[in-house]
């Protein structure tokens, strides 16, 4: 099992270049991927995207970034003076002051280059920054695989309390029923009923017991607690069918709960609500 919680960064150089690629990822109900790069990796971005879909579901956040390494980078004059000119103009036509403008400029990573500026991205470069994505997707994954098994722990103590508190039911099913029996026979005494068939009644105690009777509810309810365990073994990819599964855990307590007619017994269906709850508010971060 997986987490949709996920992260890593990689660094590399090449020639004059440092590269940083960037991962995060967090829980979303189809993949949604935000992916920025340097203008020289724009006509890559298609193939970063077509990477990143092994991520395969949640809010996935790639950046791409570049620093020179050069010991003593240009600038682009050009390109400086002609963002300059053009802002200066704007500032001086707003009553703006440019007193600080050139040094915003300067900041721009984009106006420093020791290569070339933006230039096209070579076979070899890109090949290597595969290979660097490749490994941060592989560190993204290993992430998740581990903060899938924190959840897979607390989620194993969520279900065990659940069947605990289900297996305490039945010690409680035999008082439950004599109170019912009792509460029937002193509703006919108070109601001062005479003559009754003893045959009769016993078949209508029967029926009314049947529809008090939980014994599917809580088979069904052990069942969908091994399958849930067993989706958690078996697939990494299980955060929908976990959800699904829970739905039908809560609809078995529910039933048991509206059949209860039992203090005790409602009190272990309000726990076991509890606790399953607990587990739905995880099943969001689940890949």
């Amino acid at each position: 099992m997986k987490s949709m919680t996920g992260y890593a960064k990689v660094q590399s150089t090449y020639g004059e270049r440092k590269l940083n690629i960037e991962i995060k990822t967090l829980n979303s109900k189809q993949l949604d991927l935000i992916v920025k790069v340097p203008a020289r990796y724009r006509a890559k971005e298609l193939e970063i995207r077509s990477l990143l879909g092994q991520l395969e579901r949640g809010k996935v956040e790639c950046i791409l970034s570049e620093e020179s390494t050069a010991s003593a980078a240009t600038f682009n004059e050009e390109l400086l003076t002609t963002r300059f000119e053009s802002l200066r103009r704007i500032a001086l036509a707003s009553g703006a002051t440019d007193k600080y403008l050139l040094n915003s400029l300067v900041a721009m990573p984009d106006i420093w280059n020791s290569t070339g500026g933006d230039d096209e991205v070579s076979d070899e470069e890109w090949q290597q920054t595969l290979a660097d994505l490749r490994k941060a997707i592989a560190i993204t994954d290993e992430f998740r695989s581990h903060e899938g098994a924190v959840l897979e722990q607390d989620f194993h103590k969520h279900v065990d309390l659940i069947e605990a508190k289900m297996n305490e039911i039945p010690a409680l099913e035999g008082e439950r029923i004599e109170a019912a029996k009792e509460r029937i026979k002193r509703f006919m005494a108070e109601a001062a009923v005479k003559d009754v068939d003893s045959n009769r009644f016993e078949q209508e105690l029967i029926y009314y017991l049947e529809k008090l009777d939980i014994t599917e509810e809580k088979v069904r309810l052990k069942k969908h607690i091994d399958y849930f365990r067993q989706t958690m073994a078996e697939e990494e990819s299980c955060g929908k069918k976990l959800g699904f599964v829970a739905q039908e855990m809560g609809r078995e307590i529910n039933t048991t709960g509206s059949k209860a007619n039992h203090a005790e017994i409602q009190k272990l269906v309000v726990e076991m609500k509890d606790e399953l709850e607990k587990i739905k508010e995880q099943l969001g971060n689940v890949l």
